[in-house]
């Protein structure tokens, strides 16, 4: 009798419990945005004769259903303790957590993608610069550079990619900062590293570039808003929120900072963007083609022209710190082509600023 009753009140909860769910997913109106994976979610598919015929409605359907499913986030957030806490994965979907520190494995080396990057630079050398620019290559390593060797897992051969780009490309000076960037100087829940870190870094590749820059009067400034990185989302795990730090001085805060995709003028730091879905889409604007820095109170008439991904967003207000006029350009999003449009290489340093990440998938330069 008690083995029966046990039956019955397993079965009556389940039952419940789908038809809870069942009732919550029919009433909840869709979601348009996910804020912890930060990516748009599937809505309602077309209903059509030809998409009913061609399997293509249910199969739709299936990831629509997946994407709006009632307490999803709960449920990947049960999912990914189970997967790491109780089967002892060392990842999940390939975001693996490190002493509190979250990355995305990134493996193997992919030359020929190191090859495109390489073609790519090399194309814009030819076409716009000659002997009286100064040319400059530095890479910025991933996390798993540093987490990847203690904790056992797969990661690029950095050396390799650094040697080969090197070979690839014609009349680059390699400025190294591998050694001056650990674990520390990144955010743990996010790709990117913290401007507050790279004083260091930016002083030597201002020195190798043949400037400086004082940075003593910088005011380090904290972001009133909890920020959880892109990994914090993807992993599904309950990371802690971290603080965004950015600096401002009298001179940063004079800059003359323009925005040539959208013709308009804007600001070092976009207060907007930070109260936004991404925080660090603050540095800069985020995801901008070209933007040009002019520094009325430069103490040099030199001029930069920084080719960069989103890593070169926080670290360029600091480079210029140390030209007259910086001219920031992100070819993931502008033609290579066209860019003697738009921007002046006549006697400019050029610098090609790039993450390991980037380079290693290097489909996204044009």
């Amino acid at each position: 009798m008690k083995a029966k009753i046990k039956n019955i009140a397993v079965t009556v909860v389940f039952a419940v419990v789908i038809f809870g769910l069942s009732v919550s997913f029919i009433l909840k109106p869709a979601g348009e945005f996910s804020v912890s994976e930060r990516r748009a979610l599937l809505q309602f598919p077309v209903v059509s004769i030809e998409n009913i015929m061609s399997g293509k409605f249910m199969t739709d359907f299936e990831s629509y259903t997946l994407d709006q499913f009632p307490l999803r986030d709960g449920f990947r957030t049960v999912k990914a303790l189970f997967a790491s806490k109780v089967f002892r994965h060392k990842d999940n979907n390939d975001i693996y957590v490190e002493n509190g520190i979250a990355a995305q494995i990134e493996y193997p080396l992919n030359v020929e993608s190191v090859s495109n990057a390489a073609k790519k630079f090399n194309y814009i050398k030819e076409k716009y610069l000659n002997e009286n620019n100064k040319i400059y290559l530095s890479l910025i390593p991933d996390k798993n550079f540093f987490l990847a060797p203690s904790s056992g897992r797969l990661s690029l051969d950095y050396e390799a990619l650094v040697n080969q780009l090197c070979e690839e490309t014609e009349g680059e000076e390699y400025i190294d900062i591998f050694s001056l960037l650990d674990i520390d100087d990144y955010y743990k829940t996010d790709t990117h590293w913290r401007q507050e870190n790279l004083l260091d870094t930016a002083e030597k590749l201002l020195n190798e570039m043949g400037t400086s820059a004082s940075f003593s009067a910088l005011k380090e400034n904290v972001l009133d808003v909890p920020f959880h990185g892109v990994y914090y989302g993807q992993s599904a795990l309950p990371l802690d929120a971290e603080q965004i730090k950015y600096y401002t001085s009298d001179m940063i805060d004079s800059f003359e900072v323009y925005d040539r995709q959208n013709d308009k003028p804007m600001s070092v730091y976009d207060m907007e963007k930070a109260q936004g879905k991404d925080p660090y889409e603050m540095f800069l604007s985020g995801s901008l083609s070209l933007i040009t820095i002019d520094n009325p109170n430069a103490t040099t008439d030199k001029e930069l022209v920084l080719f960069r991904d989103s890593f070169g967003s926080s670290i360029a207000p600091l480079l210029a710190c140390g030209y007259s006029k910086v001219t920031v350009v992100d070819i993931r999003y502008i033609q290579s082509a066209v860019l003697d449009r738009f921007v002046d290489f006549e006697n400019a340093d050029v610098l090609f600023l790039y993450s390991t990440l980037v380079l290693n998938n290097s489909e996204t330069l044009k």
